[in-house]
């Protein structure tokens, strides 16, 4: 009965931490270890400079490719619209909506803003997805997914989608066929 007692008079002290620990999860490990071994990323590249590096040679590639369309492209990624590139067709008349993804050797995967999607659904028939694979340092020819890259808007908590780069890629056209 006096042990009971002395409980109802018990007061929670200050926490004192005793030992720590971190966990890892092994996938990440496994991951960095094949990296380290020479392994293809299969996400995006870590190194900011290597990443700007491949999107300045997507979006060359991309200029390049329209220009040789015969359209007039212009770079507005800056303005952070929704695409990278206005490329005009003198043509039609009509404006290109074009988003430009540089993708490395070996990735699976691209990722696209809530703003971009929203732009495709928006305009769908003015917007293209430009894919331009990277392989060893150098850009391959543009692929472009044109028309909406989803049926539904994202919601408030998406502020990026990630897609399969294999099932866009089955999707997209050189952009001699667009």
């Amino acid at each position: 009965m006096e042990l009971l007692e002395k409980e109802r008079f018990i007061s929670a002290q200050p926490p004192r931490v005793r030992g720590g620990m971190v966990v890892v999860p092994k996938g990440l490990l496994l991951a960095k270890a094949a990296v380290a071994n020479g392994a293809k990323a299969s996400a995006f590249a870590e190194d900011p400079e290597a990443r700007r590096i491949s999107e300045l040679k997507a979006m060359e590639a991309v200029i390049n490719a329209e220009r040789a369309l015969g359209n007039e492209p212009r770079d507005v990624s800056a303005q952070k619209v929704g695409y990278d590139i206005a490329s005009f067709d003198p043509r039609s008349g009509h404006l290109r909506f074009i988003e430009v993804k540089g993708r490395i050797d070996g990735a699976d995967t691209v990722m696209l803003t809530r703003q971009e999607i929203i732009t495709s659904l928006h305009e769908p028939g003015k917007y293209i997805l430009a894919i331009v694979q990277i392989e060893s340092g150098y850009a391959q020819e543009p692929r472009y997914v044109r028309g909406a890259l989803s049926d539904h808007e994202p919601s408030f908590e998406h502020t990026a989608i990630q897609f399969h780069l294999k099932r866009l890629l089955d999707r997209s056209v050189s952009p001699q066929e667009t």
